[in-house]
């Protein structure tokens, strides 16, 4: 009995079919409830208070990631064959990744911005305005873009364009492992 064919027929159902569904429905359910929450954050602007900015860009990062998501379908869809060139693919791997950690910065001010109002009610009254929450979701954006930007100078796609990796191909593996641990340490320093 061949004991290696079962995980493989295993990965190929998971990447061709219920990873496209995964996606499928992340993107419908993603897109209308991005939709959703950004409508009534429009209708109730001046009664929720500053943490709308940084709930509209929450929104914004993930209806970045969520435009990318069709061509991702369309990828696992045809057997993981990548027909939009080398460029796209780099485009919708950086858009995972500011998706990603602007959303873990947005939710990260809002969650410092709660603490806070509740805990610090009166040293933080007057103090948490919307030129800060503005200054901070734009400070969010560069550090996420500066952190991401050197991910796009590692080739994604190979046997000749046809495949878009998450990160890089083998061969690159050692000098893009070093950059994912070293990077971070040195934005921070």
């Amino acid at each position: 009995m061949n004991n290696t064919s079962c995980p493989q027929q295993d990965k190929k159902l998971f990447e061709h079919t219920i990873l496209p569904a995964l996606h499928i429905l992340g993107f419908i359910v993603g897109l209308n409830g991005n939709r959703w929450g950004l409508n009534t954050l429009r209708r109730n602007w001046r009664k929720l208070g500053n943490i709308n900015i940084f709930v509209l860009n929450l929104g914004l990062a993930d209806i970045l990631y969520l435009l990318t998501l069709p061509f991702l379908i369309v990828y696992h869809l045809k057997r993981n064959k990548w027909i939009f060139g080398e460029g796209f693919c780099l485009v919708t791997r950086f858009c995972f990744n500011l998706n990603l950690y602007c959303s873990i910065g947005f939710l990260t001010c809002i969650s410092v911005y709660r603490y806070l109002s509740i805990v610090h009610p009166m040293r933080s009254m007057g103090r948490l305005t919307t030129t800060h929450s503005v200054i901070i979701s734009v400070v969010v954006w560069i550090l996420v873009g500066a952190q991401s930007l050197p991910d796009m100078f590692y080739q994604k796609t190979f046997q000749n364009g046809s495949k878009c990796f998450d990160s890089t191909s083998n061969e690159h593996m050692e000098s893009y492992l070093n950059y994912s641990i070293i990077w971070p340490w040195k934005v921070m320093a």
